[in-house]
């Protein structure tokens, strides 16, 4: 067997088509193939105008050659490529390659409808793979391929089915633009103005479809090109809202893009409002939602209250979504009016509904009723509530005692020292504030060592705290 290989040689001219005629069985006449030899590519081959007849000779019988002298068909004839001028084929060598051996391979083609077979080359290739180049588009052809020996041609292999010629298929893809991929929404009166870019080839169809249902040519207006597809609509109302479905068809093959508009308006106020009640500075208030909201959702309700006095407006609740509130902080002695607006994403109402009756902030007469006051006795006999602790300190440096007492009324402070008072000893200070007292020793010697005592006396006894202090004389060397 041999190894594939590819053959793109330019054909013969008509006159060695002729002379190689004898030498290449096939069953058509020479001189049907125009040949190129300058640009070395195979082309379509041409008929050439028909000769004129020459008086018939006698023909002579040749006997058919054995079959085994000619090889068996060749095998696996594949449709390699096709594009929109040219067609590849390739084969595998026949099984029996014949007794003279094998010269090489006749592949010819036969358009579509036409009886005559037409050889690509004038001589035989020996490769298994062939491009036919210059084709024209749009054509049909039947291609056939016979291996070739001395003693002729072998019977062909042939493609099951024309071979069209035609633009390469590339399937249709649709790019729906990132801000198209939720809802597209628009205010009525604005326009619509959509750019849809596809890709396909040949020249995709795409066409438009609204709620499944075909455009209405005198609101919608659609050009589409070679790459994209427009949809303009010059003024949008309520009823363009829906899904537009977008087609791209390629030879059978389909692509689809669904796009959602959603066209809005301002809402409408509610449909009533009522007061409910009123008390102290308080008002109670209802309504009903409003019979169009514009085509979407509502954001809410803005709720204002005006008194009779000025009559100006001011908003109490914003984006309120409940349809009951209650209005507080109103001044007693004025009246009020309320009125709602409905708010969806174009913007409040174009009107509101106001209540039509006044609430009423009445003057209560408001007797105060003051209530019996036991008085608490806070009385209590000194105690202590923080000691005195035992210090230690050096001569020279002023050292401090402290304690807490806790006594109703306030008691009387009393220090002493070895249980003898040192009130008026300008040695020592003695101080009291909210309950903490403390004394200090300015500048103590070892003879200022001893028990201090702290006494606390009022009206209901007294208590006292001990604690020793030595001061210790530095050591002499």
């Amino acid at each position: 067997m041999m190894e594939k290989t590819t053959s793109e040689d330019p054909v013969c001219s008509p006159e060695e088509t002729a002379s190689e005629s004898a030498k290449v069985p096939t069953a058509e006449p020479p001189g049907e193939v125009a040949v190129s030899e300058s640009t070395g590519e195979e082309q379509v081959p041409k008929p050439q105008a028909p000769a004129p007849q020459a008086p018939a000779a006698p023909v002579t019988t040749k006997p058919a050659p054995p079959s085994e002298d000619v090889p068996s068909a060749p095998l696996l004839l594949t449709l390699e490529d096709v594009s929109n001028s040219s067609v590849t084929v390739s084969w595998e060598p026949p099984e029996r390659l014949g007794r003279l051996g094998l010269q090489g391979y006749v592949l010819e083609l036969c358009r579509e409808g036409a009886s005559e077979w037409v050889p690509v080359s004038a001589r035989p290739m020996m490769v298994t793979q062939q491009t036919v180049r210059n084709l024209a588009l749009g054509d049909k052809l039947l291609l056939r391929v016979s291996a070739v020996s001395s003693a002729g041609a072998g019977p062909p292999a042939m493609l099951d089915q024309p071979v069209h010629i035609r633009e390469n298929i590339e399937a249709p893809k649709i790019r729906v633009p990132r801000h198209l991929r939720q809802t597209y929404i628009r205010q009525v009166g604005e326009t619509v103005n959509l750019q849809i870019p596809f890709q396909g080839k040949p020249k995709p169809q795409a066409t438009w479809t609204h709620n499944g249902h075909a455009l209405d040519s005198q609101r919608v207006s659609v050009r589409t090109g070679d790459q994209d597809s427009i949809l303009f609509i010059r003024s949008a109302q309520r009823s363009d809202s829906g899904r537009y479905e977008l087609t791209v068809h390629v030879e059978g093959l389909e692509a689809k893009a669904a796009i959602d508009i959603l066209v809005i308006e301002k809402p409408g106020p509610p449909s009533s409002i009522r007061l409910l009640d009123v008390w102290g500075c308080n008002a109670a208030l209802q309504w009903t939602p409003p019979q169009d909201t514009g085509n979407t959702e509502l954001l809410g309700y803005t709720v204002q209250k005006a008194d009779k006095k000025t009559g100006q407006w001011f908003t109490v609740l914003e984006r309120y979504h409940p349809t009951t509130c209650t209005i507080s902080d109103l001044i007693i002695g004025n009246s009020y009016s309320f009125r709602v607006f409905s708010e969806n994403l174009c913007g409040l109402s174009a009107s509101a509904t106001i209540t039509k009756e006044l609430a009423h902030i009445q003057k209560a007469d408001i007797a105060a009723k003051p209530k019996g006051f036991i008085e608490r006795d806070f009385s209590e006999a000194p105690s202590f509530t923080q000691p005195l602790a035992d210090h230690t300190s050096t001569p020279g440096y002023s050292t401090q005692l402290f304690c807490s007492v806790r006594a109703s009324p306030k008691p009387k402070i009393i220090w002493m020292k070895n249980k003898m008072e040192i009130q008026g000893n300008p040695k020592y200070r003695a101080l009291s504030e909210q309950g903490v007292c403390t004394l200090e020793i300015r500048k103590p010697s070892p003879f200022d060592s001893g028990v201090y005592t702290c006494k606390a006396i009022n009206v209901l006894g007294e208590a006292s705290v001990d604690c020793r202090l030595e001061v210790k004389a530095s050591a002499t060397h």
